[in-house]
């Protein structure tokens, strides 16, 4: 008897212990009821980021200079004689940068210059009177002579006193302003003569050139060439700026390529990024929106900057983004953001965009 009551009381321990493991199971607290539509709790948080939304768009952008970068190839081909420059030098427009070998050219100079004195005289020493129109085209065409000789010697001795001031180790030197505005002072002289000889070639009855004055004026047009070729073996400053990039070595030969440029030259007063927004965000961007710059090299910084620039049309996407990758079918509208002043950001960086609401964009929306 005593066999079968332990047995009936071990069924029954077994049984009120299934019992309480089932309930364990089955039962889930109300605090985990969100949890069991997921879809739901994202759906409301899709709702409340659209109640409340921080900014129109975003986008992937590149900084560049506000000018764009300059590939400064070389004009001809020619060995490298001289290099003024290295990278993050500045320099102010018309500004030798690189000097090609020039002997060449130099002595074909000297040539034509002798040629042109001989010329004169032999039409000076021409008997004759010569007056009225013919008088005048003669005195244009010395003066224009005369104005370019003077532009020659002047930037002959400003790129002299220039290279002196590199080899002193340095990028100045007292003489060099008043040399520079020499030369600037000389090219107006060129164009107020050529202006002025153009007024008198242009005018009706104006006789014909003779022997004498036909050879002279074929001397000087071959002198003229001779300063244009020896002015392609110099590269000079586009505008004012800075040396990106510095590929122009002592003895190597120049090529006529832009695949092979001796400099990268930009304008860094300025910054903009040349950002790529998608198709379904093209609607919320406007000229004159307020924009906001971040980059990776500048975790705790924000750069603003205002849109200033839309294309007309979309394209394929030229900037690689961070994060998922953005499908290939996807086409961009690139969206120009000039920067505001104080910018520390480095041109070719990469960084990301964030648009401001429309509402504080000076421009009305797209239609």
């Amino acid at each position: 008897m005593l066999k079968v009551d332990s047995t009936i009381s071990t069924i029954a321990v077994a049984f009120v212990a299934a019992a309480a493991v089932g309930a364990i199971l089955t039962w889930q607290p109300s605090s985990h009821s969100a949890l069991a539509n997921p879809g739901q709790t994202a759906q409301g948080m899709e709702a409340a980021r659209k109640a409340d939304p921080t900014w129109a768009a975003s986008a992937t952008g590149r900084v560049e200079p506000s000018d764009g970068e300059v590939r400064i190839v070389a004009p001809v081909n020619g060995p490298i004689a001289e290099v003024l420059v290295d990278m993050n030098d500045f320099a102010l427009k018309g500004d030798l940068l690189v000097r090609l070998d020039d002997a060449d050219h130099l002595a074909k100079i000297a040539a034509a210059t002798a040629e042109v004195d001989v010329r004169r005289r032999e039409r000076d020493e021409e008997k004759g009177t010569v007056a009225g129109a013919a008088l005048e085209r003669r005195k244009a065409e010395d003066a224009l002579d005369a104005a370019e000789r003077d532009l020659f010697a002047a930037r002959q001795a400003f790129d002299k006193a220039r290279s002196r001031a590199v080899e002193a180790g340095g990028q100045a030197a007292a003489d060099l302003v008043n040399l520079r505005v020499k030369v600037s002072d000389r090219k107006a002289e060129v164009a107020d003569a050529r202006s002025k000889l153009a007024e008198v070639e242009s005018r009706a009855g104006l006789p014909l050139p003779d022997r004498l004055e036909a050879a002279l004026t074929q001397s000087r047009a071959d002198l003229r060439l001779a300063y244009q070729a020896l002015e392609r073996t110099r590269v000079r400053a586009p505008t004012d700026g800075t040396v990106l990039r510095s590929n122009a070595k002592v003895g190597e030969v120049s090529v006529v390529s832009p695949e092979a440029p001796l400099l990268t030259f930009a304008n860094l007063s300025a910054l903009k990024v040349r950002a790529e927004v998608e198709e379904r965000d093209i609607n919320k961007i406007t000229v004159g929106q307020k924009a906001v710059v971040r980059a990776d090299a500048y975790p705790n910084q924000e750069f603003t900057g205002t849109v200033t620039a839309i294309a007309s049309a979309l394209g394929a996407a030229h900037i690689t983004t961070r994060g998922p990758r953005r499908p290939a079918d996807v086409d961009v509208l690139e969206v120009i953001v000039t920067l505001d002043s104080g910018s520390q950001l480095v041109t070719g960086l990469r960084v990301d965009v964030f648009f401001s609401l429309q509402e504080t964009a000076q421009a009305p929306a797209r239609k």
